[in-house]
Order: C-alpha cells, then structure tokens, then sequence
C-alpha cells in the first residue's frame, strides 16, 4: 500500500536521457511512514540498549524510558507535520 501511494502521487516521464518528475495530484498519505517509525524506531532503541549488555535493571529502565519517548516523538510528530 505505501508503495502504491507513492507511485500514484508522482508521474515520471523519460525525456531523452533524463527523467521528469512531477505531481500527479494524488496525496501521498504520510501515515504509512508514521507507523513504520512508530514499530521500528522504538525497537531499534530496544536493541541498541541490549547490545550494551548492561545490568538488567539498567537495561529494563532504559528500554522503557527510550522505547516510550522515542514512540511518542514520532506520535507527535505526525499532527505536527
């Protein structure tokens, strides 16, 4: 779907050796991406904390506070785009 809604918000014509890129009219929806960063940036953080091998009530503490923050960041992020 996101690759779908992509396609249809741009045209791309071949002008001899080059491309032309234009706006189709079609929105791209950015809710797509929102959600992908919503699962994927939180648990990047996850896994960064872990590959520290820190003590585990180290590791638990932060991977709460830096999973949540960062899934709020990119909450927040969306309505203020």
């Amino acid at each position: 779907r996101i690759f779908n809604s992509w396609v249809a918000a741009f045209e791309v014509q071949q002008a001899g050796g080059d491309y032309a890129v234009s706006v189709s009219g079609t929105p791209f929806n950015d809710a797509y991406r929102y959600v992908d960063w919503l699962l994927t940036v939180p648990l990047l953080l996850i896994e960064l904390i872990l590959v520290m091998k820190l003590p585990a009530g180290e590791t638990a503490s932060m991977g709460t506070k830096l999973g949540l923050a960062s899934a709020v960041m990119v909450a927040l992020g969306y309505p203020g785009e």
